[in-house]
């Protein structure tokens, strides 16, 4: 690291320091200058170096990954550079799963003491065996220093007001923006969600406190306005400047950042990655809006084929590889997320020299269902439907089979100024839809429109696919 950048209270060691008291002045666009604008080469060399001391701490206190390299003939010294990366081989949900059943609770790749553990966070476990995330205390710091510098990227400054409208559970989402606004000097307003009626009091507190920023998931943005705007409030009234996003498609997709937009009258950015990663916030969009940075002096990211896991060039899509460059009870080196992207090189327009997500994360590679041959991400179903004048706020995507052909249909409530113009406006909303599904999906789609307030809503990630295949498939083995 260069003398100019440690001049900035940033120190590039292993184990990772960090001065408290360090925070830029309001009018400074970057946490830290010289690290966030130097030459991509340059931070290349410095995170290959990086990577191998975190590899080295793995190798010495890991029995996980030291079984995992050996047998593939991987010693963390042979990483000379971040090209050399692609030799090592990928690590899976699946596979944290395992180690956690076989060595209880955090696996055999905790990289301290157990004692070192202050925080205790993890999956939900509603599809399978929850994964513990042990975070020790030099870690959380780590979490919130990285997040206040995202953050301070997107604009927010110690005069803000920070409401947190998700919830405050295992859900790393709300405890990482927390502590990293409050590390910003930020105000916080941790309100959560997922209480009865908590969403009609989210709108009370938004009117009386008026918040500057908002954060949350983009499903939960579109129901709370909704409720808002029944309770008689105007959701542009809120005063909130802006809203910054996690834990789902939707912040990046234009129909839906734009429909917020209008909603509240304040600009959508979006962030995020995996929470087994945190600081998830390694993925985040700065005043620029340009697509989501890929900070990677935070968590080195690849972009790769999801075949064969090597590292695709700019401009092309495929599925992020992660390695957290600062953790260290419970590293991760090369884990692989499923989800779906494009990348970019940078720089920014805001001067910072990361590569780019244009369109953000977009799906995910174990979401994408096949329709007649076709492959369709609901994202994509969800960016139509969202911009289509008429529709009422929430719509269900119904993969089912008659004989043996599939069938897509999509439930879509249509607003009530549809309802009000009759059956002929409701007949032209259906016509649109299908033809607008049918030229984005390259398939066929049955839209059935119903009325507003039909489809339940969601206070946290939207689960709109349903996929009665199954079901069809028993029947005809029974």
């Amino acid at each position: 690291m260069t003398v100019a950048s440690r001049t900035q209270v940033e120190q590039w060691t292993w184990p990772p320091r960090y001065d408290e008291t360090y925070r830029p002045d309001p009018a400074e666009p970057y946490w830290f200058r010289v690290r966030e604008t130097m030459s991509p080469d340059e931070r290349e060399a410095l995170v290959a170096e990086r990577i191998r001391e975190v590899m080295r701490w793995c190798w010495e206190r890991a029995p996980f990954y030291r079984r995992k390299w050996s047998e593939a003939g991987i010693h963390p010294d042979a990483i000379r550079t971040t090209d050399d990366l692609d030799r090592v081989p990928v690590v899976t949900k699946e596979e944290l799963r395992v180690t956690q059943a076989a060595h209880p609770p955090f696996g055999d790749y905790l990289c301290v003491d157990e004692g070192e553990v202050a925080h205790v966070h993890g999956t939900s476990g509603t599809t399978g065996r929850p994964t513990a995330f042990g975070v020790s205390a030099d870690d959380w710091r780590v979490i919130a220093n990285e997040h206040a510098r995202v953050q301070w990227a997107m604009g927010i400054r110690p005069d803000d007001t920070v409401f947190i409208g998700s919830f405050f559970s295992l859900y790393m989402g709300s405890w990482g923006t927390l502590i990293g606004a409050e590390r910003l000097g930020a105000r916080v307003f941790p309100f959560g969600a997922g209480a009865q009626g908590q969403t009609r009091r989210a709108a009370a507190w938004l009117a009386e406190m008026r918040p500057t920023v908002f954060y949350g998931t983009p499903s939960y943005a579109l129901h709370l306005a909704e409720v808002a705007r029944e309770m008689g409030h105007d959701p542009r009234r809120f005063g909130i400047r802006t809203l910054f996003f996690s834990g789902e498609p939707g912040a990046s997709i234009p129909s839906i950042r734009g429909r917020i937009e209008e909603l509240y009258c304040g600009r959508v950015l979006d962030s995020g990655s995996m929470a087994e990663i945190s600081p998830w916030m390694n993925l985040g969009e700065s005043t620029a809006r340009a697509g989501m940075l890929v900070w990677q002096d935070i968590v080195y990211t690849q972009v790769c084929d999801p075949r064969t896991y090597r590292r695709l060039p700019y401009g092309a899509e495929g599925t992020p590889v992660y390695t957290t460059l600062h953790r260290r009870s419970q590293p991760m080196v090369r884990l692989l997320s499923n989800d779906l992207t494009r990348w970019e090189a940078g720089p920014s327009p805001c001067g910072r020299t990361y590569p780019i997500l244009p369109r953000g994360i977009y799906g995910r590679i174990d979401d994408m269902f096949t329709v007649r041959g076709e492959n369709v991400y609901p994202s994509a179903i969800d960016e139509v439907v969202v911009g289509l004048p008429g529709y009422g706020g929430e719509h269900r995507i119904v993969i089912s089979r008659a004989e043996a052909m599939d069938e897509l249909a999509v439930r879509i409530e249509y607003d009530a100024a549809t309802a009000a113009a009759g059956d002929a406006a409701v007949a032209a909303l259906r016509r649109r839809a299908e033809t607008e599904l049918r030229a984005v999906l390259g398939v066929g789609a049955r839209v059935v429109p119903v009325p507003p307030g039909t489809l339940e809503r969601t206070e946290f990630k939207a689960r709109r696919v349903i996929d009665d295949r199954d079901l069809w498939r028993e029947a005809r083995g029974a």
